[in-house]
């Protein structure tokens, strides 16, 4: 109900806002591809994945996306239409980008992609978010998570979860640099920086005055 509550209120600047928030990540997560500096844990456990199937990033990313959707189920969490649409939207458009950004930079070009990404990562989490038409799925198994488990801090979770991630990541091959750490450092400010932003809030109805009976 609460989703179609959501798309009853501007639901053209909403999904509008959703899917350019969601292709703009898939954008984000192939700058830091093609910088080859480094990048944040869940996209260092997709390359790995790609890297150890050879299927792509994109794809990977599509899999793991509806894996962790799977995790839900005993959470007794529901997703929405951006949930939905995360999984596919981003590993579509990781792909699509990582085919026509260039390889093999310069240095400073690589910094460049590199800086461009994370604030493009910031800016798209904003907008998906600030569409409020659910959260995407590795964010709702953690605070699926937080429910079930309330003296479970979301720092600790989130925390240990990419973790889990960077390290399974890691040895599957991964690329870990400069970039993660960067990454790790400016997310958040950049989130906070952003969504508020992006936010969609609803507007209250206006009041009608009663129609007198003659």
């Amino acid at each position: 109900m609460a989703l179609i509550g959501n798309l009853r209120h501007r639901p053209a600047r909403r999904l509008a806002q959703l899917y350019a928030g969601l292709v703009l990540y898939g954008v984000s997560m192939a700058l830091m591809i093609r910088s080859g500096l480094g990048l944040n844990p869940w996209d260092v456990f997709h390359q790995g994945l790609s890297r150890q199937t050879g299927i792509s990033v994109g794809t990977a990313s599509i899999l793991v996306g509806a894996a962790v959707l799977l995790l839900w189920i005993p959470l007794r969490q529901r997703p929405g239409l951006g949930t939905l649409s995360n999984v596919v939207v981003i590993g579509l458009a990781v792909d699509a980008a990582v085919a026509f950004i260039p390889g093999d930079l310069p240095l400073p070009a690589r910094v460049v992609l590199l800086v461009t990404g994370i604030v493009a990562n910031g800016a798209a989490t904003g907008l998906y978010l600030g569409a409020d038409l659910g959260p995407g799925p590795r964010d709702g198994l953690m605070t699926g998570l937080v429910a079930r488990r309330p003296r479970w801090s979301v720092r600790l979770v989130r925390t240990a979860i990419e973790v889990v991630v960077l390290i399974s990541g890691v040895l599957l091959g991964g690329t870990v640099g400069i970039g993660t750490l960067a990454y790790a450092l400016a997310i958040g400010p950049l989130s906070q920086l952003f969504i508020p932003v992006f936010a969609l809030r609803h507007r209250p109805a206006p009041e009608t005055n009663p129609v007198p009976v003659s």
